[in-house]
């Protein structure tokens, strides 16, 4: 695939071509119309990534076409990243080709953001960083304004925090989220406030307990919460845990209980088998669970999570693959109809669609 040509005026048709493609491949499961949700064409990205050339004694970013792996193609800017990247790449830039402290070695970057201005650069490297690149760092992190993270084989120097605290709000809820440096963010900040927009419009009205799975750091989690009497989410990943933990404080819920688990775990559980020393003190009979919210991996869910959606009355499927969620449906379809469908263009300009649906027992 050749990297993406960012322009806003054929938005549009890429989009269409997109949702054509979505419909086509779920039609025969009896999909309703989508919603359809766009992005900003331009500055949408929040986390953004490219290798440094050298070269005449500059560094530049660089991308590389699978067509042509060898080749780098030298960036002066990147249109989709996000205001705050777009404002600090130029002054980086600059920054590591007048310090050779900064430069030397140095083989990547990457930038997360937030909708809420903050930013965090990590800067990777060949070579064991020493207490002169930390001098540098700390003058680039003054300069740029930011959260500078240093790397190498082995090694990681924090300068001052490693996570960034994202706020805003949506449908005047306030919300806050920690995102630590490396766990998994949305990349569109702007779109991700309209998949959660959307998710809470379906769930609201069902009433009951909730179930999350994939729960990350609490993107959705913190969003549906209000609409529950009480919520059980899980995750597996330890670090997107201990931010969902944090978020927990950060936005005063009370009715959420996080456990530290895979779907397959979990099905396993609510299915009877083994005990689980991390479910002690989780009352899984007193739930009265009337939807399950899955947002998985590309892979979609496995057999044993199917097999456990099928005993809900509702379930919200959020899916970054078309393929797998199809995939999924369709072994649903025997149990549940799609009551309601939307796709959110998380990834303009590429073929990726991120898509939601709502489930409902026949």
């Amino acid at each position: 695939m050749s990297l993406p040509d960012f322009d806003p005026a054929r938005y549009d048709a890429l989009l269409a071509d997109k949702l054509a493609r979505f419909k086509a491949d779920f039609a025969p499961l009896g999909l309703p119309e989508p919603q359809v949700f766009t992005s900003a064409p331009l500055h949408y990205r929040l986390r953004a990534e490219f290798r440094l050339w050298h070269h005449a004694g500059r560094v530049d970013y660089a991308m590389f076409d699978a067509a042509n792996p060898k080749q780098p193609i030298l960036l002066e800017d990147f249109p989709a990243a996000a205001e705050p990247i777009a404002r600090a790449m130029p002054r980086l830039r600059d920054a590591l080709i007048a310090s050779d402290e900064l430069k030397r070695r140095i083989f990547q970057v990457e930038f997360l953001a937030t909708l809420s201005g903050e930013l965090m650069v990590s800067l990777v490297y060949h070579r064991k960083l020493d207490a002169g690149w930390e001098i540098a760092a700390h003058a680039l992190a003054a300069d740029l304004g930011a959260q500078i993270i240093g790397r190498s084989r082995g090694q990681k120097i924090v300068l001052d925090r490693d996570w960034l605290l994202e706020a805003f709000d949506v449908d005047g809820l306030p919300l806050r989220y920690q995102q630590i440096e490396g766990s998994f963010t949305q990349p569109n900040g702007g779109v991700n406030r309209k998949m959660l927009a959307w998710a809470r419009a379906r769930a609201a009205g069902a009433g009951g307990d909730l179930l999350e799975l994939y729960c990350g750091n609490g993107n959705f989690t913190f969003a549906l919460a209000p609409l529950f009497d009480r919520v059980l989410a899980t995750e597996l990943s330890k670090s997107s845990v201990r931010a969902a933990q944090y978020n927990m404080d950060a936005n005063g819920a009370r009715n959420i209980t996080l456990v530290r688990m895979s779907s397959e775990e979990l099905a396993d559980a609510m299915a009877g088998g083994r005990e689980y020393r991390r479910m002690q003190g989780v009352d899984l009979a007193g739930y009265r669970f009337s939807t399950l919210f899955v947002d998985p991996p590309r892979a979609g869910l496995d057999p044993a999570t199917l097999a456990l959606a099928q005993r809900f009355d509702r379930i919200l499927y959020i899916s970054c693959n078309p393929h797998t969620l199809r995939a999924n449906a369709a072994a649903l379809a025997a149990t549940h109809r799609i009551a309601a469908a939307a796709v959110f263009d998380q990834f303009p300009y590429t073929p990726h669609l991120e898509c939601g649906l709502l489930l409902e027992r026949h």
